[in-house]
């Protein structure tokens, strides 16, 4: 099952005996396991049935003798263990997960770090129960996931404004969702949300902002590089030399790929360059105004840098100095 079919069948109070939650993505771990906690008991039967522990402080012989206790006026009793990764005789649930009781509703979350999927503990919670992988979103389809998470929520945001989310913010689920639903309790009225709104609520520059300094580069504007440079260093705490250098080594190499494309269509661009279509014009014009000798010796150029801000061969320049440096050095 994916998350949202786990969802479903929630809400519908269609429960399994045993949860085993894991995968490299913790946010839908947590949207699924805290659902069970808040929802399937009331507040008064949680009190009697519902237990909520931590791997380090359990083992498997504790947990099989708490998960075959009898629910105390409520149809179930609820078990989370939170970081079940670090029960060490984990192995020892095959037991359990051959025989479960029906009216416990077992919840491991296995974080940061993979079970062994030939275990027969983990091939018997697949049998009887419900195991779900959490897979993490791609940095390419964040700004899509972006989108859809507001979409499911009955609000509409542009392109360019699901981008600025995703630059500021990284792939970490938990803080985009938090930050994304803080905006929204600030902006009750509306249900298209624009570059201003995030501006206004998330604190990200709408004029400063590595999509801008991407667009003002490959349109070789000058003057519109050299302010947002200016802004970058004089805010390092923002934008970290090592991050923008990242984000722009990403970007030329995309522009420098355009060049072996035969005359691609917007579509055809966005597929071959894992980017949305909104920006294919753009990244058509970058490779216009960047030839492949320059974009070779761009892409060497951040390569440079790279390793400049992360202290090789750089004695006491600042991150900004790099910055305005190498940008230079990019336009000349």
């Amino acid at each position: 099952m994916d998350y949202k079919e786990i969802f479903s069948n929630l809400q519908k109070k269609i429960y399994h005996p045993i949860y085993f939650l894991h995968g490299d993505e913790p946010y839908f771990i947590d949207l699924i396991s805290d659902y069970i906690e808040k929802n399937v008991l009331t507040a008064g039967q949680k009190e009697f049935n519902q237990i909520v522990t931590y791997g380090k402080d359990v083992n498997v012989s504790q947990l099989m003798s708490l998960t075959r206790q009898l629910p105390i006026g409520a149809p179930y009793q609820v078990i989370v263990v939170k970081e079940a990764q670090d029960i060490r005789d984990i192995d020892k649930l095959e037991s359990y997960f051959e025989n479960p009781v029906s009216s416990t509703i077992l919840v491991i979350n296995y974080k940061h770090k993979k079970p062994d999927k030939r275990k027969k503990y983990y091939l018997k919670a697949k049998e009887k129960g419900v195991v779900f992988e959490s897979k993490p979103v791609y940095d390419n389809k964040i700004p899509g996931w972006i989108t859809n998470y507001l979409k499911e929520k009955g609000y509409n945001i542009n392109i360019k404004s699901a981008h600025l989310l995703n630059e500021f913010l990284g792939n970490d689920l938990g803080k985009i969702t938090n930050e994304v639903d803080k905006m929204l309790i600030n902006i009750p009225d509306k249900k298209d949300i624009t570059e201003e709104d995030v501006e206004n609520n998330v604190g990200i520059s709408k004029d400063y902002n590595i999509f801008e300094l991407q667009d003002a580069l490959g349109a070789r504007n000058t003057e519109h590089v050299n302010k947002i440079i200016k802004y970058f260093s004089a805010n390092t705490k923002d934008f970290p030399a090592v991050r923008v250098i990242t984000l722009l080594y990403y970007y030329f190499q995309k522009v420098f790929l355009l060049h072996f494309m035969k005359s691609p269509s917007d579509n055809e661009v966005a597929s071959k360059l894992g980017i949305n279509p909104y920006f294919a014009r753009k990244y058509k014009q970058a490779a216009r105004n960047y030839p492949t000798k320059k974009l070779s010796a761009i892409i060497g150029l951040l390569r440079e840098y790279d390793l400049k801000a992360k202290g090789v061969n750089n004695g006491s320049t600042s991150d900004g100095e790099l910055m305005r440096e190498m940008i230079f050095k990019i336009m000349y």
